[in-house]
């Protein structure tokens, strides 16, 4: 599967930002998808997953309350709305995708920059 992450840029603190990860191939509503960021000098984290069918969701603490993963299987593309935006929310933000029966996310999308002003 290919990914392609969009909807990245510069907001203010309190900002809201919609990501968006359209994904490729037949088979996209057996993934598990997830959002993961990687702010400078800083390891990459997970931000947010969710399951194939959309009704299992995990979020990191640092967002829980102000982001929501969806997901649109028809449309092949997995969404992170983001409120409440906070300069430390500023990172480059992935998409990836875990195949069913795999431990690891594999797929992974080119990231995208967010940028949080105080």
């Amino acid at each position: 599967v290919q990914l392609q992450a969009s909807g990245g840029g510069l907001v203010q603190a309190g900002g809201s930002l919609t990501l968006s990860c359209a994904a490729s191939g037949r088979t996209f509503s057996r993934y598990f998808m997830g959002w993961f960021r990687q702010a400078p000098g800083k390891e990459r984290e997970s931000v947010a997953r969710i399951s194939w069918t959309g009704d299992s969701t995990y979020y990191a603490d640092s967002v829980k309350g102000r982001f929501t993963i969806s997901r649109d299987n028809a449309k092949n593309t997995v969404y992170l709305q983001m409120n409440s935006l906070k300069p430390e929310d500023t990172a480059v933000y992935y998409c990836a995708a875990k195949a069913p029966g795999e431990y690891e996310y594999k797929y992974w999308g080119q990231g995208t920059l967010v940028t949080v002003s105080s």
